[in-house]
């Protein structure tokens, strides 16, 4: 059985936060630690992410917003392999985030490399941390589906999300491309042979 990653943002996620929920029900989920959930390094936190991906043989990830970052930063790294998908919450625009909190972030630009695996990126139309106009923008450039959920803020507990049910939705329905997917890969590997 695949591990679910859960990957908080900035400030980390805490009690009441829909990702809280979703390590208390679901066992197989584990949360990706950083030493600073204050001062988020992009350098120290993808090392804890390939350190934990190197302990899975395939993972799901769950980010939510800087989360969202960390995991497109993983196009082009080997790490990349072990990701069977991802489901990316309310990214930040990195501009947005440090105009909202300086001095914060060493997160260096935004990632724009197409991700090579399965992903959903879930957002909404009043984010303070992203405009729809790049979120969509920045959907296309990792070839994600995109779902938009309407007045939903940064879909946090702020904007009233808490237990999420929603989105262990697309989590499943995520697995189920990813299924399918490989499904058809292996038939077609076959096929070809």
């Amino acid at each position: 059985m695949s591990r679910t990653l859960i990957l908080p943002g900035l400030f980390g996620s805490g009690e009441g936060h829909w990702q809280d929920y979703w390590l208390k029900e679901h066992p197989d989920s584990r949360l990706v630690e950083q030493d600073d959930w204050d001062r988020p390094r992009l350098h120290d936190w993808i090392l804890r992410l390939e350190e934990t991906l190197a302990e899975e043989d395939d993972a799901y990830i769950v980010a939510h917003s800087l989360g969202c970052l960390l995991t497109a930063q993983l196009a082009g790294r080997p790490s990349a392999r072990r990701v069977r998908g991802a489901l990316l919450v309310a990214p930040c625009d990195l501009p947005s985030t440090e105009a909202l909190h300086p001095g914060h972030l060493a997160f260096g630009t935004m990632p724009t490399k197409a991700l090579p695996f399965a992903s959903i990126v879930v957002g909404s139309l009043n984010d303070i941390y992203i405009s729809l106009e790049r979120l969509t923008m920045f959907a296309r450039l990792w070839k994600s589906d995109l779902r938009n959920i309407g007045m939903a803020g940064h879909i946090n507990v702020a904007s009233g999300f808490g237990r999420w049910p929603s989105g262990y939705g697309l989590l499943t329905t995520l697995k189920s491309r990813t299924r399918h997917r490989r499904r058809v890969e292996g038939t077609l590997s076959v096929t070809n042979v």
